[in-house]
Protein backbone atom coordinates (compact mmCIF):
# COMPACT_ATOMS: atom_id res chain seq x y z
CA UNK A 1 0.00 0.00 0.00
CA UNK A 2 1.02 3.43 -0.79
CA UNK A 3 1.52 6.25 1.67
CA UNK A 4 -0.57 8.87 0.70
CA UNK A 5 -0.93 12.23 2.35
CA UNK A 6 -3.90 11.49 4.13
CA UNK A 7 -2.03 8.11 6.07
CA UNK A 8 0.63 10.73 6.76
CA UNK A 9 -0.93 13.18 8.34
CA UNK A 10 -3.17 11.09 9.91
CA UNK A 11 0.01 9.47 12.26
CA UNK A 12 1.92 12.21 12.72
CA UNK A 13 -0.81 12.94 15.15
CA UNK A 14 -2.68 9.50 16.43
CA UNK A 15 -1.32 6.22 15.04
CA UNK A 16 -5.35 4.79 15.77
CA UNK A 17 -6.41 7.30 13.20
CA UNK A 18 -3.93 6.08 10.20
CA UNK A 19 -4.96 2.51 11.30
CA UNK A 20 -8.40 3.00 10.85
CA UNK A 21 -8.16 5.49 7.38
CA UNK A 22 -5.66 2.38 5.80
CA UNK A 23 -8.33 -0.42 7.01
CA UNK A 24 -11.45 1.92 5.11
CA UNK A 25 -13.09 3.08 8.43
CA UNK A 26 -15.23 6.11 8.36
CA UNK A 27 -15.78 8.26 11.77
CA UNK A 28 -18.80 8.60 13.25
CA UNK A 29 -18.34 12.17 13.36
CA UNK A 30 -16.87 15.37 15.06
CA UNK A 31 -18.47 18.84 14.22
CA UNK A 32 -15.22 20.72 14.50
CA UNK A 33 -13.19 18.41 12.65
CA UNK A 34 -15.50 18.56 9.67
CA UNK A 35 -15.64 22.35 10.11
CA UNK A 36 -12.15 22.59 10.11
CA UNK A 37 -11.66 20.61 6.99
CA UNK A 38 -14.14 22.66 5.07
CA UNK A 39 -12.24 25.88 5.91
CA UNK A 40 -9.56 24.72 4.43
CA UNK A 41 -10.70 22.88 1.82
CA UNK A 42 -12.05 26.38 1.07
CA UNK A 43 -9.29 28.18 2.02
CA UNK A 44 -6.96 26.42 -0.14
CA UNK A 45 -9.35 27.02 -3.28
CA UNK A 46 -9.11 30.52 -2.89
CA UNK A 47 -5.17 30.71 -2.73
CA UNK A 48 -5.30 28.47 -5.77
CA UNK A 49 -7.16 31.15 -8.00
CA UNK A 50 -5.33 34.31 -5.88
CA UNK A 51 -1.76 32.17 -7.64
CA UNK A 52 -3.49 31.55 -10.45
CA UNK A 53 -4.34 35.02 -11.09
CA UNK A 54 -0.93 36.40 -10.62
CA UNK A 55 0.27 33.95 -13.48
CA UNK A 56 0.20 33.96 -16.93
CA UNK A 57 -2.25 31.47 -18.25
CA UNK A 58 0.30 29.99 -20.23
CA UNK A 59 2.74 29.50 -17.44
CA UNK A 60 0.41 27.62 -15.13
CA UNK A 61 -0.75 24.31 -14.79
CA UNK A 62 -3.82 22.82 -13.26
CA UNK A 63 -3.02 19.03 -12.12
CA UNK A 64 0.04 17.73 -13.00
CA UNK A 65 2.89 18.49 -15.75
CA UNK A 66 3.60 14.86 -17.98
CA UNK A 67 5.63 13.12 -15.46
CA UNK A 68 8.21 12.20 -17.71
CA UNK A 69 8.70 15.83 -18.51
CA UNK A 70 8.83 17.52 -15.24
CA UNK A 71 11.74 19.51 -15.20
CA UNK A 72 11.51 19.69 -18.88
CA UNK A 73 8.54 21.59 -18.94
CA UNK A 74 8.35 25.58 -18.63
CA UNK A 75 6.01 26.04 -16.79
CA UNK A 76 6.06 28.10 -13.34
CA UNK A 77 2.88 27.26 -10.92
CA UNK A 78 1.18 24.00 -10.86
CA UNK A 79 -1.56 23.87 -8.92
CA UNK A 80 -3.88 20.82 -7.38
CA UNK A 81 -0.24 18.26 -8.87
CA UNK A 82 -1.02 14.23 -7.92
CA UNK A 83 2.35 13.30 -7.53
CA UNK A 84 3.14 10.01 -6.88
CA UNK A 85 6.20 8.10 -6.26
CA UNK A 86 7.05 4.42 -5.71
CA UNK A 87 5.70 4.49 -2.28
CA UNK A 88 4.34 7.53 -1.65
CA UNK A 89 1.31 9.68 -3.20
CA UNK A 90 -0.13 13.23 -2.57
CA UNK A 91 -2.08 15.98 -4.18
CA UNK A 92 0.07 18.89 -3.83
CA UNK A 93 -1.33 21.94 -3.18
CA UNK A 94 0.97 24.04 -5.47
CA UNK A 95 4.52 23.66 -6.80
CA UNK A 96 6.60 27.15 -7.73
CA UNK A 97 9.11 26.93 -10.34
CA UNK A 98 11.95 28.64 -9.94
CA UNK A 99 13.60 28.89 -13.49
CA UNK A 100 17.67 30.43 -13.83
CA UNK A 101 18.18 30.08 -17.39
CA UNK A 102 20.55 33.09 -18.06
CA UNK A 103 22.72 32.01 -15.16
CA UNK A 104 22.93 27.93 -15.70
CA UNK A 105 21.88 26.72 -12.38
CA UNK A 106 19.35 24.19 -12.19
CA UNK A 107 16.29 25.24 -11.42
CA UNK A 108 14.00 24.74 -7.82
CA UNK A 109 11.18 23.29 -7.60
CA UNK A 110 8.99 25.12 -4.80
CA UNK A 111 6.03 22.67 -3.17
CA UNK A 112 3.51 25.20 -1.22
CA UNK A 113 1.19 24.26 1.51
CA UNK A 114 -2.08 25.84 2.50
CA UNK A 115 -3.43 26.09 5.73
CA UNK A 116 -6.60 28.17 6.94
CA UNK A 117 -5.18 29.09 10.40
CA UNK A 118 -3.54 32.26 11.14
CA UNK A 119 -0.77 29.87 13.00
CA UNK A 120 0.59 27.32 11.88
CA UNK A 121 2.21 23.65 13.52
CA UNK A 122 5.38 21.53 13.64
CA UNK A 123 2.69 18.99 11.55
CA UNK A 124 1.85 21.79 8.94
CA UNK A 125 5.68 21.83 8.18
CA UNK A 126 5.89 17.88 8.42
CA UNK A 127 2.93 17.66 5.97
CA UNK A 128 4.62 20.10 3.72
CA UNK A 129 8.19 17.88 4.52
CA UNK A 130 5.94 15.09 2.63
CA UNK A 131 5.47 16.42 -0.42
CA UNK A 132 8.97 17.66 -0.93
CA UNK A 133 9.81 14.02 -0.17
CA UNK A 134 7.59 13.05 -3.32
CA UNK A 135 9.14 15.81 -5.11
CA UNK A 136 12.50 14.38 -4.51
CA UNK A 137 12.37 11.44 -5.24
CA UNK A 138 10.67 12.52 -8.45
CA UNK A 139 12.91 14.53 -9.76
CA UNK A 140 16.26 12.64 -8.27
CA UNK A 141 17.22 16.18 -6.35
CA UNK A 142 16.82 16.88 -3.22
CA UNK A 143 13.99 19.69 -2.43
CA UNK A 144 15.78 22.51 -0.04
CA UNK A 145 12.77 24.53 1.22
CA UNK A 146 8.89 24.95 0.45
CA UNK A 147 6.50 27.55 1.86
CA UNK A 148 3.20 27.49 3.37
CA UNK A 149 0.58 30.10 2.99
CA UNK A 150 -1.38 30.64 5.99
CA UNK A 151 -3.81 32.67 7.63
CA UNK A 152 -6.77 35.70 6.58
CA UNK A 153 -3.38 37.88 5.57
CA UNK A 154 -2.10 35.51 3.30
CA UNK A 155 1.36 35.28 5.25
CA UNK A 156 3.88 33.17 3.29
CA UNK A 157 6.57 31.91 5.58
CA UNK A 158 9.67 29.89 3.97
CA UNK A 159 10.22 26.27 5.53
CA UNK A 160 13.35 25.03 5.77
CA UNK A 161 13.05 21.08 4.50
CA UNK A 162 16.92 20.18 5.14
CA UNK A 163 15.66 20.32 9.00
CA UNK A 164 12.75 18.68 8.79
CA UNK A 165 14.28 15.65 6.36
CA UNK A 166 15.42 13.06 9.31
CA UNK A 167 11.80 14.01 11.17
CA UNK A 168 10.14 12.77 8.23
CA UNK A 169 11.99 9.89 7.09
CA UNK A 170 11.84 8.44 10.90
CA UNK A 171 7.73 8.94 10.22
CA UNK A 172 7.22 6.80 7.06
CA UNK A 173 9.33 4.27 8.24
CA UNK A 174 6.56 4.25 11.59
CA UNK A 175 3.60 4.12 8.85
CA UNK A 176 4.96 1.29 6.71
CA UNK A 177 6.01 -0.68 9.96
CA UNK A 178 2.04 -0.01 11.25
CA UNK A 179 0.09 -0.36 7.70
CA UNK A 180 2.47 -3.74 7.47
CA UNK A 181 0.78 -5.46 10.39
CA UNK A 182 -2.29 -7.01 10.77
CA UNK A 183 -3.45 -5.63 13.95
CA UNK A 184 -4.33 -2.25 15.09
CA UNK A 185 -2.19 -0.35 17.29
CA UNK A 186 -2.48 -0.32 21.39
CA UNK A 187 -5.84 2.71 21.97
CA UNK A 188 -4.85 5.49 23.61
CA UNK A 189 -6.85 8.54 23.99
CA UNK A 190 -5.42 11.70 23.74
CA UNK A 191 -5.98 15.71 23.80
CA UNK A 192 -6.19 15.35 19.59
CA UNK A 193 -9.26 13.39 19.93
CA UNK A 194 -11.38 16.15 20.75
CA UNK A 195 -10.64 17.44 17.15
CA UNK A 196 -10.84 13.86 15.10
CA UNK A 197 -13.90 12.68 13.12
CA UNK A 198 -13.20 8.80 15.06
CA UNK A 199 -13.08 10.70 18.56
CA UNK A 200 -16.70 8.50 18.96
CA UNK A 201 -15.12 5.52 17.63
CA UNK A 202 -12.13 5.57 19.78
CA UNK A 203 -13.74 6.66 23.23
CA UNK A 204 -16.93 3.72 22.33
CA UNK A 205 -13.74 1.41 21.98
CA UNK A 206 -11.79 2.38 25.44
CA UNK A 207 -14.67 2.12 27.07
CA UNK A 208 -15.84 -1.19 26.15
CA UNK A 209 -12.65 -2.59 27.32
CA UNK A 210 -11.95 -0.22 30.14
CA UNK A 211 -8.66 1.21 28.98
CA UNK A 212 -6.35 3.38 30.98
CA UNK A 213 -6.17 6.06 28.59
CA UNK A 214 -9.77 7.19 29.38
CA UNK A 215 -8.46 8.89 32.67
CA UNK A 216 -7.16 12.19 31.03
CA UNK A 217 -4.31 12.97 34.25
CA UNK A 218 -2.85 9.97 33.24
CA UNK A 219 0.71 10.07 31.54
CA UNK A 220 1.98 8.12 28.82
CA UNK A 221 4.99 7.04 31.10
CA UNK A 222 2.57 6.36 34.05
CA UNK A 223 0.45 3.86 31.13
CA UNK A 224 3.37 2.44 30.32
CA UNK A 225 4.42 1.59 33.67
CA UNK A 226 0.96 -0.07 34.63
CA UNK A 227 0.77 -1.78 31.81
CA UNK A 228 4.34 -3.86 32.56
CA UNK A 229 2.35 -4.53 35.55
CA UNK A 230 0.23 -6.35 34.14
CA UNK A 231 -2.13 -3.53 34.99
CA UNK A 232 -4.48 -2.17 31.83
CA UNK A 233 -7.59 -1.30 33.29
CA UNK A 234 -9.30 1.56 35.56
CA UNK A 235 -10.65 -1.15 37.34
CA UNK A 236 -8.06 -3.14 37.87
CA UNK A 237 -6.16 0.54 38.73
CA UNK A 238 -8.75 0.95 41.36
CA UNK A 239 -7.23 -2.07 43.71
CA UNK A 240 -3.91 -0.30 44.25
CA UNK A 241 -4.77 2.57 45.68
CA UNK A 242 -3.00 2.03 49.46
CA UNK A 243 -3.35 5.50 52.05
CA UNK A 244 0.00 6.06 52.98
CA UNK A 245 1.17 8.20 56.18
CA UNK A 246 2.61 11.30 54.76
CA UNK A 247 5.80 11.92 56.10
CA UNK A 248 6.09 14.99 58.68
CA UNK A 249 9.01 16.54 56.88
CA UNK A 250 7.23 16.52 53.32
CA UNK A 251 7.46 20.06 51.88
CA UNK A 252 4.53 19.02 49.61
CA UNK A 253 2.34 15.99 50.79
CA UNK A 254 0.15 16.46 47.82
CA UNK A 255 2.15 17.67 45.00
CA UNK A 256 1.08 14.64 42.67
CA UNK A 257 -2.08 13.08 41.58
CA UNK A 258 -2.45 9.82 42.45
CA UNK A 259 -4.11 8.00 39.03
CA UNK A 260 -5.25 5.01 41.47
CA UNK A 261 -7.22 7.11 43.63
CA UNK A 262 -9.08 8.86 40.46
CA UNK A 263 -9.56 5.02 39.07
CA UNK A 264 -11.33 3.68 43.18
CA UNK A 265 -13.23 6.94 42.85
CA UNK A 266 -14.86 6.39 39.72
CA UNK A 267 -15.52 2.03 40.63
CA UNK A 268 -17.49 3.64 44.14
CA UNK A 269 -18.85 6.71 42.28
CA UNK A 270 -17.54 8.48 45.14
CA UNK A 271 -15.63 12.02 45.67
CA UNK A 272 -12.38 11.79 47.86
CA UNK A 273 -10.42 14.76 49.09
CA UNK A 274 -6.78 14.62 49.20
CA UNK A 275 -4.94 16.98 51.56
CA UNK A 276 -6.64 20.47 51.83
CA UNK A 277 -6.46 23.30 49.48
CA UNK A 278 -5.33 26.32 50.72
CA UNK A 279 -5.95 29.80 49.41
CA UNK A 280 -6.38 33.22 50.38
CA UNK A 281 -9.99 33.90 51.93
CA UNK A 282 -11.60 37.11 51.11
CA UNK A 283 -14.61 39.03 50.84
CA UNK A 284 -15.73 38.95 47.34
CA UNK A 285 -15.33 36.23 44.68
CA UNK A 286 -15.03 36.74 41.00
CA UNK A 287 -16.05 33.78 38.50
CA UNK A 288 -14.35 34.54 35.43
CA UNK A 289 -14.60 33.27 31.97
CA UNK A 290 -12.93 34.27 28.97
CA UNK A 291 -13.51 33.15 25.17
CA UNK A 292 -10.82 34.05 22.29
CA UNK A 293 -9.72 32.66 19.51
CA UNK A 294 -6.41 30.79 19.70
CA UNK A 295 -5.01 31.05 16.15
CA UNK A 296 -5.51 35.03 16.24
CA UNK A 297 -4.64 36.18 19.54
CA UNK A 298 -8.27 37.51 19.96
CA UNK A 299 -10.57 37.62 23.50
CA UNK A 300 -13.89 38.90 22.07
CA UNK A 301 -15.80 37.60 25.83
CA UNK A 302 -15.18 38.37 29.36
CA UNK A 303 -18.11 37.24 31.52
CA UNK A 304 -17.40 38.14 35.34
CA UNK A 305 -19.86 36.64 38.23
CA UNK A 306 -18.88 38.54 41.31
CA UNK A 307 -20.41 37.33 44.71
CA UNK A 308 -19.84 39.43 47.96
CA UNK A 309 -22.09 39.04 50.59
CA UNK A 310 -24.57 37.11 49.45
CA UNK A 311 -25.25 39.40 46.45
CA UNK A 312 -24.56 38.49 43.15
CA UNK A 313 -24.35 40.25 40.14
CA UNK A 314 -22.74 39.55 36.54
CA UNK A 315 -20.57 41.49 33.86
CA UNK A 316 -20.69 40.54 30.52
CA UNK A 317 -18.20 42.12 27.90
CA UNK A 318 -18.54 41.57 24.17
CA UNK A 319 -16.60 42.71 21.53
CA UNK A 320 -18.05 42.76 17.99
CA UNK A 321 -14.85 43.05 16.37
CA UNK A 322 -11.46 43.01 16.94
CA UNK A 323 -11.19 46.77 17.21
CA UNK A 324 -13.52 46.82 19.97
CA UNK A 325 -11.12 43.96 22.46
CA UNK A 326 -9.33 46.96 24.04
CA UNK A 327 -12.40 48.66 25.02
CA UNK A 328 -14.05 45.15 26.67
CA UNK A 329 -10.51 44.89 28.48
CA UNK A 330 -10.40 47.94 30.11
CA UNK A 331 -14.20 48.28 30.89
CA UNK A 332 -13.29 44.77 33.05
CA UNK A 333 -10.01 45.59 34.34
CA UNK A 334 -11.92 48.98 35.56
CA UNK A 335 -14.89 46.84 37.11
CA UNK A 336 -12.51 44.53 38.94
CA UNK A 337 -9.82 47.22 40.41
CA UNK A 338 -12.41 49.24 41.95
CA UNK A 339 -12.64 46.38 44.51
CA UNK A 340 -9.78 45.58 47.11
CA UNK A 341 -10.59 42.20 49.10
CA UNK A 342 -11.55 39.95 46.57
CA UNK A 343 -10.35 36.68 44.77
CA UNK A 344 -10.78 35.39 41.45
CA UNK A 345 -11.63 31.98 40.19
CA UNK A 346 -10.91 30.75 37.03
CA UNK A 347 -10.75 27.05 35.58
CA UNK A 348 -7.58 26.24 33.72
CA UNK A 349 -4.41 28.49 32.62
CA UNK A 350 -6.47 30.37 29.86
CA UNK A 351 -8.00 33.34 31.64
CA UNK A 352 -4.27 34.02 33.07
CA UNK A 353 -2.53 33.95 30.02
CA UNK A 354 -5.39 36.10 28.07
CA UNK A 355 -4.64 38.40 30.95
CA UNK A 356 -1.12 38.37 29.97
CA UNK A 357 -1.20 38.69 26.64
CA UNK A 358 -3.50 41.59 26.94
CA UNK A 359 -1.52 43.67 28.82
CA UNK A 360 1.24 43.42 26.13
CA UNK A 361 -1.57 45.31 23.84
CA UNK A 362 -3.01 47.66 26.79
CA UNK A 363 -1.70 51.36 27.90
CA UNK A 364 1.24 50.85 30.49
CA UNK A 365 -1.05 52.86 32.56
CA UNK A 366 -3.14 49.45 33.33
CA UNK A 367 -0.76 47.07 33.85
CA UNK A 368 -0.04 47.69 37.35
CA UNK A 369 -3.60 46.47 37.86
CA UNK A 370 -3.50 43.53 35.82
CA UNK A 371 -0.60 42.68 37.87
CA UNK A 372 -2.78 43.32 40.45
CA UNK A 373 -5.65 40.93 39.15
CA UNK A 374 -3.16 38.00 38.28
CA UNK A 375 -2.09 38.26 41.86
CA UNK A 376 -5.72 38.03 42.77
CA UNK A 377 -5.90 34.71 40.78
CA UNK A 378 -6.77 30.84 41.30
CA UNK A 379 -6.67 28.39 39.44
CA UNK A 380 -9.46 25.91 40.38
CA UNK A 381 -8.54 23.34 37.95
CA UNK A 382 -5.13 23.17 39.88
CA UNK A 383 -6.50 22.61 43.08
CA UNK A 384 -8.99 20.21 41.61
CA UNK A 385 -6.26 17.87 40.31
CA UNK A 386 -3.85 17.58 43.77
CA UNK A 387 -6.45 17.61 45.63
CA UNK A 388 -10.33 16.47 44.50
CA UNK A 389 -11.18 12.98 43.00
CA UNK A 390 -14.47 13.03 41.27
CA UNK A 391 -15.67 10.09 39.71
CA UNK A 392 -14.98 11.13 36.40
CA UNK A 393 -12.65 10.33 33.45
CA UNK A 394 -11.52 13.50 33.57
CA UNK A 395 -11.56 16.61 35.29
CA UNK A 396 -12.70 19.03 32.44
CA UNK A 397 -15.11 21.66 33.79
CA UNK A 398 -18.59 20.12 31.76
CA UNK A 399 -17.66 16.73 33.41
CA UNK A 400 -17.35 17.93 36.98
CA UNK A 401 -20.01 20.47 37.03
CA UNK A 402 -22.12 17.68 35.21
CA UNK A 403 -21.58 15.60 38.50
CA UNK A 404 -22.91 18.11 40.37
CA UNK A 405 -26.36 18.46 38.87
CA UNK A 406 -25.23 21.04 36.27
CA UNK A 407 -26.88 21.14 32.57
CA UNK A 408 -25.93 22.20 29.61
CA UNK A 409 -28.60 23.47 26.68
CA UNK A 410 -26.89 21.98 24.02
CA UNK A 411 -24.86 18.73 25.64
CA UNK A 412 -23.02 18.05 22.33
CA UNK A 413 -20.91 21.42 22.46
CA UNK A 414 -17.42 22.00 23.66
CA UNK A 415 -14.78 24.67 23.72
CA UNK A 416 -14.05 23.95 20.21
CA UNK A 417 -17.26 25.08 19.28
CA UNK A 418 -16.97 28.51 20.21
CA UNK A 419 -14.28 28.85 17.94
CA UNK A 420 -17.32 27.75 14.96
CA UNK A 421 -19.53 30.51 16.51
CA UNK A 422 -17.37 33.12 16.43
CA UNK A 423 -15.44 32.56 13.36
CA UNK A 424 -19.06 32.35 11.70
CA UNK A 425 -19.65 36.12 13.66
CA UNK A 426 -16.73 37.64 12.41
CA UNK A 427 -17.59 35.91 8.56
CA UNK A 428 -20.97 37.33 9.11
CA UNK A 429 -19.64 41.21 10.18
CA UNK A 430 -16.67 40.92 7.47
CA UNK A 431 -19.35 40.45 4.64
CA UNK A 432 -22.53 42.39 6.37
CA UNK A 433 -25.14 40.25 6.87
CA UNK A 434 -26.59 40.05 10.16
CA UNK A 435 -26.50 36.77 12.53
CA UNK A 436 -29.47 35.26 10.90
CA UNK A 437 -28.26 35.30 7.64
CA UNK A 438 -25.27 33.16 8.89
CA UNK A 439 -24.37 29.96 6.41
CA UNK A 440 -26.67 26.73 7.29
CA UNK A 441 -23.58 25.23 8.78
CA UNK A 442 -23.87 27.38 11.50
CA UNK A 443 -27.37 27.73 12.35
CA UNK A 444 -27.15 24.98 15.25
CA UNK A 445 -25.15 27.87 16.87
CA UNK A 446 -27.41 30.46 16.88
CA UNK A 447 -29.97 28.71 18.15
CA UNK A 448 -27.83 27.87 21.34
CA UNK A 449 -26.72 31.67 21.69
CA UNK A 450 -30.26 32.21 21.68
CA UNK A 451 -31.15 29.97 24.48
Amino acid sequence: MKITADLFEAYIKCSTKCWLLSQGEVGLGNAYADWYHAQNASYRSTEVKRLQDDVDQNKCVIGPPAPMDLAAQKWRVAVDMLAQSQSLESCIHSVERLQFEDTGKTDQFIPIYFVYSNKITQDDKLRLAFDAAILSEILGSEISFGKIIHGEHHITTKIDISTLRDKVKGQLQGVAALLSNTSPPDLILKRYCSECAFQLNCRNRALEIDDLSLLTMMTGTERKQHRSKGIFTVNQLSYTFRPRRTPKRAKSPTSKHYAALQALAIRENTVFIHGSPIFTESKTHIYLDIEGLPDRGSYYLIGALIVSSGYEKMYSFWANTESEEPAIWAEFIKNISAMTDYTIFHYGDYEKLALKKMKLLLPTILHHKIDDILNHSVNVLSLVYLHFYFPSYSNGLKNIASLLGFKWSNPGVSGLSTIIWRTCWNQSVSTGYGWTHLPTKCEPTNRFLND
